[in-house]
C-alpha cells in the first residue's frame, strides 16, 4: 500500500511538471510569435501565385522579416491557416510580430493597384496597354476580344493576377453592363440589339469627348438613321484605313484626312455606306452606351467641330453650312495667331 502511494505521488509529480514545462512552452512561443519582429521600417513582400507557407516562411526569414521561418510554420499549423494565405502584394508595417504578419497573409488585404483602359480606345490599344502592365502576370489570352467586346473603365487588381484573368474581367464587365442598360432602352429606337448599340456607342465615343455632349450626338445620330441618311462620322473611316491608330502625314504629324480616304468604300465608312458599320469602331463607356440606348430629343441631323472641343449643331443643310463656314474662320484665325506668335 505504501508503495503504491509512492507511485501515485510520483506519478503526480511527473504530470504537474509535465504541465508546468507546457505552460512554460507556451507561453514562450506565444512571446516569440508576438514579439516586435527585426524589420525598422514599413516595407513590402510579395506572395507569388502557387507558393507554400513553407517557401513564403524561408522567404520572410531571408529577407529579414521575422527571426525564424519554423515560428511562422507552427503558428499556422496551431491556427489551422497552413493553406490559408494568399497571392498578392503587401505592406508589412516596421516591427511586425510573426503572428501579425501571418494574420496579413491570411487575411488576403493586399496592395490594390489599377489599370485604366480610356473610354474609345481599340482592343489593339488596350491590349497593348494590358501587356506593359508589369504588376500583371503571364500572357494575354490566345484568342483576343473583338472589337467592343470589352468595357472602358478603371480596373482594380492585385499584384499577380494574370492578363488572361484581367481581359475576362473586362469581357464579363461588358456583358452585365450591357445586359442592364438593354432593359431601359427607349422604345422608338432604330437600334435592334445590344451589339448595334455599341456600335453606335463607339462612333459617339469617337466623335465627342464631352460628357454634356453625348447625349446630343447620340440624338442626332438617331434622327440620321431613323431618317435614312447616312451617318458620315470621320472616325469610322479612320477605323476602315488604320483600325483607330491615329493618321500621320510624312513629317510625322497629325494630319486631317483625303479626300480619296472619304470616297474609299469600307466595311467602316459611314459616308460610303448606309446604316452601322459592320462592327464597332472602339470601346466605349457606360455613358456613351447609356447615351445611346437613352439619347436626348432633339431635331438636330449635322453637326461640325467648333475648335474649341466641342461641336455646333445644326437642323439643316443650310444652318450646317454657316456652322461650317464659322469653323473654317476659326481655323484660320488660329493659323495665323500661330504664325505671329500670339
Amino acid at each position: 500500500m505504501a508503495f503504491l502511494k509512492r507511485l501515485i505521488s510520483f506519478l503526480f509529480g511527473l504530470t504537474v511538471l509535465a504541465a508546468l514545462a507546457l505552460a512554460g512552452g507556451w507561453l514562450w512561443f506565444n512571446g516569440q510569435v508576438t514579439a516586435p519582429g527585426p524589420t525598422t521600417s514599413e516595407q513590402v513582400f510579395i506572395v507569388q501565385e502557387g507558393e507554400t507557407l513553407s517557401s513564403v516562411a524561408k522567404r520572410l526569414e531571408t529577407d529579414g522579416f521575422i527571426p525564424d521561418a519554423r515560428l511562422l510554420r507552427v503558428r499556422a499549423k496551431l491556427d489551422g491557416t497552413e493553406t490559408g494565405i494568399k497571392k498578392g502584394e503587401f505592406v508589412i508595417p516596421a516591427e511586425a510580430s510573426v503572428a501579425d504578419i501571418l494574420d496579413k497573409l491570411v487575411d488576403g488585404k493586399a496592395i490594390v493597384h489599377k489599370l485604366t483602359i480610356p473610354e474609345g480606345f481599340t482592343v489593339a490599344q488596350a491590349m497593348k496597354r494590358i501587356a506593359a502592365n508589369k504588376k500583371l502576370t503571364g500572357d494575354l489570352p490566345d484568342v483576343l476580344p473583338a472589337e467592343g467586346e470589352i468595357l472602358a473603365d478603371t480596373y482594380f487588381f492585385n499584384r499577380g493576377l494574370t492578363r488572361a484573368e484581367l481581359v475576362d474581367r473586362m469581357v464579363f464587365a461588358q456583358d452585365r453592363l450591357l445586359e442592364e442598360l438593354w432593359e431601359t432602352r427607349q422604345a422608338d429606337l432604330p437600334i435592334k440589339t445590344p451589339q448595334e448599340a455599341v456600335i453606335l456607342a463607339s462612333i459617339v465615343e469617337k466623335e465627342t469627348g464631352r460628357a454634356d455632349e453625348r447625349g446630343l450626338v447620340a440624338g442626332l445620330f438617331i434622327n440620321r438613321m431613323k431618317k435614312g441618311i447616312r451617318l458620315q462620322s470621320d472616325p469610322t473611316i479612320i477605323y476602315g484605313i488604320s483600325k483607330g491608330e491615329p493618321l500621320y502625314n510624312k513629317r510625322g504629324q497629325r494630319r486631317t484626312l483625303y479626300r480619296s480616304e472619304i470616297d474609299r468604300k469600307t466595311d467602316w465608312n459611314t459616308y460610303q455606306i448606309d446604316g452601322l458599320p459592320k462592327t464597332p469602331i472602339s470601346n466605349p463607356g457606360r455613358d456613351a452606351i447609356a447615351a445611346v440606348l437613352n439619347p436626348e430629343k432633339t431635331d438636330y441631323i449635322f453637326f461640325v467641330a467648333d475648335g474649341k472641343g466641342g461641336h455646333l449643331f445644326a437642323k439643316t443643310n443650310a444652318q450646317h453650312n454657316r456652322n461650317v463656314a464659322a469653323f473654317r474662320r476659326y481655323e484660320r484665325g488660329e493659323i495665323e495667331r500661330e504664325r505671329s506668335g500670339n
